[in-house]
């Protein structure tokens, strides 16, 4: 088993896609996902699978779809990678409210720094395939588009560091079960 990150996009921000989050619970354990959690109500859950992160992905999205009739876009990190992600911030020393995460599937586009429009005082990095923004006067007024990370979805430190401790707490709580 392992314990994975799902991390929806477009849920319950502004009034559009709105999905409980028991709900998702229920639905992650339809599909045979165990110890489902939801992290805040913005598409976030823990859970454990024997699949590899394709199949994760692929099983949740197609019973989303089938479920609310409409694609809801899905990125999964288990929790190794999720621990990297936070590990790999190039801003350490940025507020953890004001640092956000775009997740993507695979690596941005090369280009994707250089597309980026309405460009202020935010910092910006690619490190594999996350782009960490750090919004220096905070995201309530930025401008920043970056349409190389349309197809991701992100979250600000606080949360991933969070559901990293919700994957850490899975992992152990199993292997304590498993008498490991």
């Amino acid at each position: 088993m392992t314990a994975y990150a799902g991390f929806l996009r477009a849920l319950n921000v502004g009034g559009t896609g709105r999905l409980p989050m028991a709900e998702l619970r229920a639905l992650c354990g339809e599909i045979g996902f165990t110890r489902v959690r939801t992290y805040i109500a913005s598409g976030n859950v823990v859970f454990d699978s024997n699949s590899d992160e394709a199949g994760v992905k692929a099983s949740l999205q197609t019973q989303l779809a089938s479920r609310y009739g409409r694609p809801i876009g899905v990125v999964i990190r288990s929790g190794p990678d999720l621990e990297t992600v936070i590990a790999a911030n190039p801003f350490p020393a940025a507020p953890a409210e004001r640092t956000l995460v775009t997740l993507l599937d695979g690596p941005p586009p090369a280009n994707v720094l250089g597309t980026a429009r309405g460009h202020g005082r935010e910092e910006i990095a690619v490190i594999g395939r996350n782009m960490f923004i750090h919004y220096v006067d905070g995201i309530a007024d930025s401008k920043l588009r970056l349409p190389g990370a349309v197809n991701g979805t992100a979250r600000n430190l606080n949360t991933l560091r969070k559901l990293a401790q919700m994957v850490a707490s899975e992992r152990s709580g199993r292997e304590g079960s498993d008498g490991l």
